[in-house]
């Protein structure tokens, strides 16, 4: 079991990977609870992508104006991927959505980085307690998400030493 914790935008964000014989457990909360729990699989002969290796500045902004912190691109999700609810789900369809997000670049980044270490292809549950926003602020979501994948990528990159 490998656990990172950091602030992401202002809020406490904790990370825990264990991995089983059968899948792969990945908790990403802000909130000190499992929360929503989503597996996502996808067919062992689906080709996953790497990220491509431009990288965004903050000293530049992107063409919706949003200035984004230094981070290397992240991989797109195969379209193959399944998502399936286990326990839970986001109190609207808006963080529905978000989370399955969350869950599929996480899944995703996970099976990146088996592959790359010579290991299997498991499904990934992930649970995801994000802290409630009292208001929706795009910029912020976009900026929290970014900071929690880059802490996976850290996460495993531990894990794998």
């Amino acid at each position: 079991m490998t656990q990172l914790a950091r602030i992401v935008e202002d809020v406490q964000t904790e990370l825990l990977i264990q991995t089983f014989a059968d899948r792969i457990l990945l908790l990403i909360t802000q909130v000190g609870k499992v929360g929503n729990l989503i597996q996502a699989s996808i067919p062992p002969t689906a080709p996953l992508l790497p990220a491509s290796h431009a990288t965004a500045t903050s000293d530049s902004e992107r063409a919706d104006g949003i200035s984004a912190e230094p981070t290397q691109s992240l991989p797109s999700p195969p379209p193959s991927i399944q998502l399936t609810p286990l326990l839970g789900s986001g109190p609207s369809e808006q963080i529905q959505t978000l989370h399955s997000l969350y869950a599929s670049q996480a899944a995703t980044l996970v099976w990146l980085s088996a592959e790359g270490h010579g290991g299997e292809r498991k499904p990934v549950v992930v649970g995801i307690a994000l802290m409630k926003a009292h208001v929706w602020d795009e910029a912020k979501e976009r900026k929290t998400f970014l900071g929690v994948m880059n802490m996976v990528g850290e996460l495993l990159t531990r894990q794998s030493r």
